[in-house]
Formats: structure tokens, C-alpha cells, sequence
């Protein structure tokens, strides 16, 4: 089976018609024409990339009332090292997010399709001129929140050797900030958040670290340091969130950012802020060596004093000692006096007392001598009271016949109506008892 074939004469009616490379020439020719000398383009730089070797690429972008707006730029490597010295004149370094206005001459690729921009030049003025705008823009708000000064309100510790730090630990900033502190050969103690200090994820690491640290109350201080850059890398540390953490800090935050012109907002709104790493770790030596100071002088003025008032003490225990001696040996002498008058007194009183007391004795002697005489009377009285009772004595009575009768119980029967038939009763001789029972009784 075979296809036919057709013969079509077409017919374009006298209409020019492009192939595709003829009209990206076309398109070509009329850009050259229309943009003889090139053409300044502004916008944000989105996409930066310089690793397809040399060159670098990225686009160009805009935001518009009909959405984003964007043209790719090719940024060649001979015009790179034309402008090399023009950006490091202005510490610019192009990257994502950087404001720019370019210059250059626009291009029709054939081969992708794309309108692109082959870059030529740059206005330094403008990127810092928007740096700065955006700058002062965070700067009048943080005033207007009452943010602005609020950290440099925080009072730092007379010795602030507990030190938060917020930065890239592979970076020479972390070097010559540990550097600087180790040769003050004080105690201080480092808790370090590595963060990343330049590009897409910079601000959300460091305003993390600001914050994670200020909860931390076991530190006395937060520092903040990167080395330096260029403006555009720096103006990492003008982003709002950076400052609002670093305003809200609970503890007092010191930054080194390592730029010895500009001043971050990051600076602004920090507590002290330094010109680099090793000025913020020197401030920190600085404030502690302070108080060394102090403490030494404070002690000193104390050892004066003390020296002074024990001096003093001294003079008046000197004082009061010599007093007390000459007060002692004056009372010494005065009770040696007192004691040798009654001493004298006693000596005299004793022999009037044992010369008073031998006549007592005399006259006692002499009196005991007569108590014989006197006590015949007494003596015979005395054996006649012994006669009598002795006749008085129940057993001589009873030897003369009588007895005593009593109960079982031993009460004495003074009466026959005491008792009753069957009682029992012991009568008690003169030599003897019997035990007895009643059988009558009789009044």
C-alpha cells in the first residue's frame, strides 16, 4: 500500500514569514537598534549562582500589580574582573536578595528562547542607597515600638565571665574572639551557638541563637560576632527579626560584627557594640579586669582601715591597761592598808576576847566544881521517885495475888459485861498466863 503523494503550492500572500533563526535575528537586530548603548535595569537578584565556572547567572525581579516581573542576566567573566575593584571600592558583594541597578545590553538566545541581559556595569550607589533606606525603615520602627534602647537598659554583671556566643565556630572571628580570651588567662566561661552568619539562612540562625541563649540564666552576658564582609553580606545583620531579638534579650548583648565604618542595625539596638570580635572580647577582659580593680582596691582601703581602727583599738587597750595598773596597785596598796589596820585590830580584839574567855573559864571551872554539892538533893529526890514506882509496878502487885485479864484479841477486861459466854481470855500471873472460855457471866 503506498501513500500519495500532493503536490500544495502554498501561497503566502505576499506576507514575510521568519523561520525561527532568522527571526531571532530579527529580534536581535531590533534590540540592538532600539538599545544602541545598552540599557540600566533595576530590581532584587534572585537565583545567584557562580559555579558554572567563570560566569555567573541569575535573574533580575520585580514585583508588579500583574505579578513578578523577571529577566535572566548573564554576568560574563571579563566584565566580573572589570567591576571586581568598583564592588570591593563599595564592599558590595552580589548575592540573593541584593537590590541592584545593572547595566547592559539585551540578548535574544536563540538556542532557550529567552530574552536575557548580558551584564556590564553596576550603580553601587543604588544598592546602597536601598540598603540604607531599608535600614532606616527597621530602625523607625524599632524607635517607634520602644525597642531601640531597651537592651542597653540591661545592667551588666559586675563580672560577666558566663558568656553566651552567637556565631560561626568555623570562622576566624570564633578564633580571634577565643584567642583574645584565653590570653586574659581569666575564668571565663563560653557556650557557643554555631549559626550560619551570611545568606539564605542567616537571619533565622542567629535571631534562634540570640534568643535560645538569652533564656539562659546561668549567663551573664550575649555576644554576637561575624568577621568582616561586604555591605550586602553585613546587611544580614540590619534584618528586623536579628534586631528585635537582640532588643528583647533578657540578658545584656554585646556585638563584634568586623566592620570599622558602617554600623548595623544589629549595633544599634545591642548594648555595647564593638568594632570586631577581639574589641568585643577585650570590652568583656576589660569589664572584668574593672572589677578586679575594684575588689583590689575596695580590700586595700579595707586593710587601712582595718590597720587604722586596730592601731586605734590598740592606743585605747593601751590606755585603758595603764589605767587599770595604776588603779590596781592603788586599791592594792589601799586594801594592804585596810588589811594591816585590821590586822592590828584583830591582834588587839583577840587578846581582850581570850583573856575574857579565860575568866569565863575560871569561873565555869569554879562553878562545875560545886555542882556535887548541889546535885545531892536532886540524887536522893531521884532514888525515892525510883522507890515508888518500883512499888508501883503491876508485878509486884500481882505477886501479892492478883492477875490481869484480857480478850483473845489482847484489850485489857475492866468489866464482866465485856464478856459473854464462849468468849476465850487470857489471865496473866505474876509468873505465868492460862488461857481460859467463859461459861457465864454475872453483874
Amino acid at each position: 500500500m503506498s501513500q500519495p503523494s500532493f503536490d500544495l503550492e502554498l501561497d503566502d500572500a505576499g506576507v514575510l514569514t521568519y523561520s525561527v533563526g532568522e527571526l531571532a535575528d530579527a529580534v536581535n537586530g531590533a534590540l540592538r537598534r532600539s538599545f544602541t548603548d545598552g540599557v540600566w535595569v533595576r530590581g532584587e537578584i534572585q537565583g545567584w549562582s557562580a559555579v558554572r565556572g567563570p560566569h555567573a547567572y541569575f535573574r533580575l525581579v520585580e514585583d508588579t500589580a500583574e505579578g513578578k516581573a523577571a529577566i535572566n542576566v548573564q554576568f560574563f567573566a571579563p566584565a566580573q574582573a572589570r567591576l571586581k575593584p568598583l564592588l570591593l571600592k563599595n564592599r558590595l558583594r552580589l548575592a540573593d536578595g541584593l537590590k541592584v541597578r545593572i547595566f547592559g545590553h539585551l540578548d535574544f538566545f536563540a538556542p532557550s528562547g529567552q530574552l536575557g541581559l548580558k551584564m556590564s556595569g553596576i550603580d553601587p550607589r543604588f544598592t546602597l542607597g536601598e540598603l540604607s533606606l531599608q535600614r532606616d525603615d527597621v530602625v523607625r520602627r524599632l524607635v517607634a515600638s520602644g525597642l531601640y534602647d531597651r537592651n542597653r537598659g540591661r545592667r551588666v554583671p559586675p563580672a560577666p565571665l558566663r558568656v553566651g556566643v552567637v556565631t560561626s565556630v568555623a570562622s576566624a572571628a570564633w578564633a580571634d574572639f577565643v584567642h583574645e580570651i584565653e590570653r586574659s588567662t581569666l575564668a571565663f566561661q563560653l557556650r557557643v551557638v554555631d549559626v550560619r552568619v551570611q545568606g539564605e539562612w542567616a537571619v533565622t540562625e542567629v535571631t534562634a541563637g540570640v534568643r535560645t541563649l538569652g533564656r539562659h540564666r546561668d549567663l551573664d552576658v550575649v555576644v554576637v560576632i561575624r568577621g568582616g564582609g561586604s555591605r550586602s553580606e553585613l546587611a544580614t545583620f540590619d534584618h528586623e527579626a536579628i534586631a528585635t531579638a537582640i532588643a528583647l534579650s533578657p540578658l545584656p548583648v554585646f556585638t563584634g560584627l568586623g566592620h570599622e565604618i558602617d554600623r548595623a542595625v544589629a549595633d544599634e539596638v545591642a548594648h555595647s557594640a564593638l568594632k570586631t570580635p577581639t574589641a568585643c572580647a577585650a570590652a568583656l577582659v576589660e569589664h572584668v579586669q574593672a572589677f578586679q580593680q575594684r575588689c583590689e582596691l575596695a580590700w586595700g582601703t579595707i586593710e587601712r582601715r582595718a590597720e587604722r581602727s586596730l592601731g586605734a583599738a590598740g592606743n585605747e587597750v593601751a590606755d585603758v591597761a595603764h589605767g587599770i595598773r595604776h588603779r590596781v596597785v592603788a586599791a592594792v596598796e589601799r586594801a594592804d592598808e585596810r588589811l594591816a589596820q585590821r590586822g592590828h585590830r584583830v591582834r588587839v580584839g583577840a587578846g581582850r576576847v581570850v583573856e575574857r574567855a579565860d575568866t569565863r573559864l575560871t569561873a565555869a571551872a569554879a562553878a562545875v566544881g560545886r555542882v556535887p554539892q548541889r546535885l545531892e538533893p536532886e540524887v536522893r529526890h531521884l532514888d525515892a521517885v525510883a522507890q515508888r514506882v518500883r512499888l508501883l509496878d503491876p508485878v509486884h502487885t500481882m505477886a501479892r495475888g492478883w492477875s490481869i485479864t484480857r480478850t483473845a484479841t489482847g484489850h485489857t477486861v475492866r468489866d464482866a459485861a465485856q464478856l459473854h459466854a464462849g468468849d476465850e481470855i487470857v489471865t496473866t500471873f505474876a509468873n505465868g498466863t492460862a488461857r481460859s472460855r467463859v461459861e457465864e457471866t454475872r453483874s
